[in-house]
C-alpha cells in the first residue's frame, strides 16, 4: 500500500481511503495571472506521481485541481503594471478574466507537455462564488467570522486547532509569519480575510450579504474541494509555500464549516532552487517550460530531473543537470526500442518478471521514492533478464515514470536508402577497405546518424536532438565550471569583455567600435552570450569568423550578472581586463589611455563614469569629473587581471547588474586600491536597454535587493570613502 509523509501528523502514514477502492484527491492549482514556472510545476509532478501510483495499485482516483482566477488578481496591482505581460494585456483592452483564461490554457498545455495526467475537474474560483458565500455565512453563524465595514475575517482565536498543520501555534510566531500588510480592521493580526470589500474601480466583484466584494484566497479551495469531493477528502497536495498561511486557513474554514475533520492526508513538495537560490520572477530565474523547449531541450528531461530527488527535499536546478537528465532519458529511450526490436524472440519469465514488479512497487510505495525507482530502471537495463522481460517491465513502470516510452520516436527506424549505404559500408569493412568505410561513416554522421560498429555488423540510429544541439557549439552552465588562474599567456595585453543578454544590435555596435579603435594587436574581445536565443548565438558566431580578435562563450541559460562576469574574468588572457556594457560605443583609441592610468599601481580600477558618496547611502554621478572616485559605474570597468588573485571575484549573489559595480569597487578599495575615472575616454553611452526595458516596479525591487546586499557587507566601512581621508 502507498505510504506518504503526512504534514499533519509529521510522519509517514498509509493511504487508507474513506471509501474502499476510491481515493479522493485535491491539488491546489495555479493562480492564472502569469505562467507557471518549473518550480511551480514540480508540485504538480509530485501530485501526478501520487495519482499514477494509486492507479497502478488498483485504485480509482477522483482528482480535482482548482484554477485561482480571482483573489490574487488585485486591480491595483494590474494598474501599477507590476507584471509586464499583464500590463500589456490591460493596455490592449483585455479584461482580467480574459488574461486568466489565457494563462489557464497555457498551464494546461504545460501539464500536457510534461505528460501530467489531467484532473477530473479544473474548477475556476469565479464559477463558485455562491459556494464561498455559503461557507462564510455559516462561519459567521458559528462565531468563527466577523464583519467590519463589508469585510469578513476569520476569527483565529475562536478556532483552537489553528496552527496544527504548520506548527505555528504561538501567537507571536503567527504574527511573525503573517505575509500581508497589517489590516487595521482586524481584531487580531492573525485573522485572515474571508471576503474583501471591493475597492473603487475593481472589475472582478460580486454582490453578497455584506455588499459588493470578492473572496479571500483561502476560502476558494475550501468551497471547491468540498463541492467536488465532499466532506471526506483523502489527500490534499501542494507546495511547502502553501502550508502557511493557505492550507492552515483552509483547514480552519473547512472544519469550522463542517464541524469535522475534512482532509485526512496533507502532502507538500519542497522548493526547486535555480543556481542555488529560490526561483522567482524578480531574480530572473523563473524558467518556463517554453524556455526549455526554445533551447531545444526535451521538456520530459525536467520530469526526469525531478525524479532524481525525493519530493520532500530541495532540488538545485541547473541547465547542466537538466542536460544530464536529458542524456539519461535519451539513453533510456534508445534501450527501450532496442529491447522492443529483440523482444519477439523471447517469452516472459513470470517469476523474475513479478519479482521485479514487486521491487518497483515497494519503491514508489515508500513515500514516492522516485530516485530508487530510477535506480531500479538502470539496474534492470544492465540485468541478465531477456529483452522481452525488460521491454514489458519498462512499459509497466512507465505508468509511474510518465515518459510515454511506447510513443517515443524510434531512432532505429531508418530510411531504406540510408540502410543500403550502411550495408555497403559493412561490406567495405569486411574487405578491410577502412578508408572508404570511414569516409562513409563521416558522411552518415554529418547527415544526423550515429554508427555503432561491432565485429560482425553495425547498428545505425538517428542522432537525438540533444546530440545535434551539443555539436553546434559548447555551452557553459555555471562559473564553477571554470577555475581562475594567473598562469595565463603574457602575450595578450588587453581583454575587452562584453556580457550580452539581448539586443544584438547594441552588442554588434559595441564590438565593431572596439575592433575599429583597438590600436594594439595584442588584444582579445570576449563576448558571453548569456542564454540568448539561437539566432543571436548564430549571429555572434558569424561575427567571430569575421573579427579574428573576437571569441564567443555561450551560456545555456541566463546566468546571474555576477556569475556571468566572473566567467569573462576567468576566461580572459589579457594583462588588463576591460568590462564594457553593450550600451557603450568606442569613438577613438582607448586602450593605451586605460593602460596609462593603471600603470599607477595605487589605482585598482579605471573607467569612464565614477560615483561619489558622502555616507554610503547616496551615490551620485561624478558630474563628468575625472579623478579619484568612491566607485566606478559598469559602463567601462578596467583593472589588472593579476589583482584578482588578491581582490577576489565578483559576488555571485548579485544576479542583477545594478550595484554590482559599486560592490566590486569596494572590494578593490578594501585592499587599498584607488578608483579613478577619466571622463575623457573616447566613448559614447547609448540607451541602457537592460534598464529601460524593465517596468519601474521591477527596477525598484531588483535594485533594492542588490543595494541591501551591498549595505550588509559595507555599511560600517565609511573609512573607505574619499571624504573620510580628507
Amino acid at each position: 500500500m502507498l505510504e506518504l509523509f503526512n504534514t499533519l501528523t509529521r510522519q509517514k502514514n498509509e493511504i487508507i481511503p474513506f471509501e474502499e477502492g476510491v481515493v479522493r484527491m485535491y491539488t491546489c492549482g495555479p493562480t492564472v495571472y502569469r505562467d507557471a514556472h518549473i518550480g511551480n510545476l514540480r508540485s504538480y509532478l509530485m501530485a501526478d506521481w501520487i495519482k499514477r501510483s494509486l492507479i497502478l495499485l488498483g485504485y480509482e482516483v477522483i482528482h480535482i485541481k482548482n484554477i485561482t482566477d480571482v483573489g490574487h488578481m488585485r486591480q491595483e496591482v494590474l494598474e501599477r503594471g507590476e507584471d509586464k505581460v499583464v500590463a500589456a494585456a490591460i493596455a490592449s483592452g483585455q479584461t482580467p478574466q480574459q488574461i486568466a483564461d489565457f494563462y489557464t490554457q497555457r498551464f494546461l498545455n504545460d501539464e500536457k507537455t510534461l505528460n501530467i495526467l489531467p484532473a477530473d475537474e479544473f474548477p475556476k474560483a469565479t464559477d463558485h462564488i455562491t459556494e464561498m458565500i455559503k461557507i462564510v455565512e455559516q462561519l459567521e453563524k458559528n462565531k468563527l467570522a466577523y464583519e467590519v465595514e463589508g469585510n469578513l475575517y476569520f476569527n483565529v482565536r475562536n478556532f483552537h486547532k489553528y496552527g496544527q498543520l504548520s506548527g505555528n501555534i504561538h501567537e507571536n510566531t503567527l504574527k511573525d509569519a503573517i505575509r500581508v500588510e497589517i489590516d487595521p480592521l482586524k481584531k487580531d493580526p492573525r485573522d485572515f480575510t474571508l471576503w474583501k470589500k471591493a475597492e473603487e474601480g475593481r472589475l472582478l466583484k460580486w454582490d453578497s450579504p455584506w455588499g459588493y466584494g470578492f473572496p479571500g484566497w483561502h476560502i476558494e479551495c475550501s468551497a471547491m474541494s468540498i463541492k467536488y469531493l465532499g466532506k471526506n477528502i483523502d489527500i490534499h497536495t501542494g507546495g511547502v509555500d502553501n502550508i502557511f498561511p493557505h492550507h492552515e486557513g483552509e483547514i480552519a474554514q473547512s472544519e469550522g464549516f463542517t464541524g469535522r475533520k475534512v482532509v485526512n492526508h496533507w502532502v507538500h513538495g519542497q522548493h526547486l532552487l535555480a543556481d542555488g537560490v529560490k526561483m522567482a520572477k524578480s531574480s530572473g530565474n523563473a524558467y518556463l517550460i517554453s524556455d526549455l523547449i526554445n533551447r531545444g531541450i526535451d521538456p520530459l528531461a525536467f520530469r526526469y530531473l525531478c525524479m532524481t530527488a525525493r519530493y520532500r527535499t530541495r532540488i538545485n536546478f541547473t541547465f547542466a543537470s537538466l542536460k544530464a537528465s536529458e542524456n539519461a532519458l535519451n539513453k533510456l529511450k534508445i534501450k527501450f526500442h532496442e529491447f522492443r526490436r529483440s523482444s519477439h524472440t523471447n517469452q516472459i519469465d513470470t517469476e523474475k518478471f513479478n519479482a521485479w514488479k514487486m521491487k518497483f512497487q515497494n519503491s514508489f510505495s515508500d513515500d514516492l521514492n522516485m530516485p530508487e525507482v530510477l535506480n531500479l530502471v538502470w539496474r534492470l537495463l544492465e540485468s541478465e533478464l531477456n529483452p522481452k522481460d525488460k521491454y514489458e517491465l519498462l512499459i509497466y513502470i512507465d505508468q509511474i515514470l510518465g515518459f510515454d516510452l511506447p510513443n517515443t520516436n524510434d531512432s532505429f527506424e531508418i530510411p531504406d536508402d540510408i540502410l543500403n549505404i550502411c550495408a555497403d559500408r559493412t561490406k567495405l569493412r569486411a574487405q578491410k577497405q577502412f578508408k572508404k568505410s570511414d569516409d562513409i561513416r563521416t558522411n552518415l554522421e554529418s547527415s544526423g546518424y550515429i554508427v555503432q560498429d561491432y565485429q560482425s555488423h553495425s547498428i545505425l540510429r538517428k542522432k537525438s536532438l540533444c546530440e545535434i544541439r551539443n555539436e553546434r557549439w559548447p555551452t557553459i552552465s555555471s562559473s564553477s565550471q571554470i577555475q581562475f588562474s594567473n598562469n595565463v599567456s603574457n602575450e595578450i595585453d588587453f581583454t575587452v569583455a562584453l556580457l550580452i543578454n539581448s539586443h544584438l544590435e547594441d552588442a554588434e555596435r559595441c564590438i565593431l567600435s572596439v575592433n575599429k579603435f583597438s590600436d594594439s594587436k595584442n588584444f582579445e574581445i570576449l563576448a558571453l552570450d548569456n542564454g540568448c536565443d539561437e539566432a543571436t548565438g548564430e549571429a555572434l558566431e558569424i561575427m567571430s569568423k569575421q573579427i579574428p580578435a573576437l571569441s564567443i562563450i555561450h551560456a545555456d541559460h541566463s546566468l546571474g550578472d555576477g556569475a556571468a562576469k566572473n566567467i569573462l574574468i576567468k576566461k580572459s588572457s589579457g594583462k588588463i581586463f576591460i568590462l564594457l556594457d553593450t550600451s557603450v560605443e568606442i569613438t577613438g583609441e582607448f586602450l593605451n589611455q586605460i593602460n596609462l592610468i593603471l600603470s599607477d599601481t595605487s589605482i585598482g580600477i579605471a573607467g569612464f563614469a565614477g560615483l561619489k558618496t558622502p555616507d554610503l547611502m547616496h551615490f551620485h554621478d561624478g558630474d563628468g569629473e575625472s579623478g579619484e572616485m568612491d566607485a566606478m559605474q559598469g559602463y567601462c570597468f578596467a583593472f589588472r587581471r593579476n589583482d584578482v588573485s588578491q581582490v577576489g571575484l565578483m559576488r555571485e549573489s548579485f544576479r542583477f547588474y545594478r550595484n554590482l559595480d559599486i560592490d566590486y569597487s569596494f572590494q578593490f578599495k578594501e585592499k587599498g586600491y584607488k578608483i579613478f575615472a577619466d571622463h575623457n575616454l573616447p566613448m559614447v553611452l547609448h540607451e541602457h536597454r537592460g534598464w529601460t526595458s524593465l517596468v519601474e516596479s521591477e527596477r525598484d525591487e531588483l535594485s533594492r535587493k542588490n543595494y541591501g546586499r551591498f549595505l550588509k557587507k559595507w555599511r560600517n566601512r565609511s573609512d573607505l570613502l574619499i571624504s573620510e581621508r580628507k
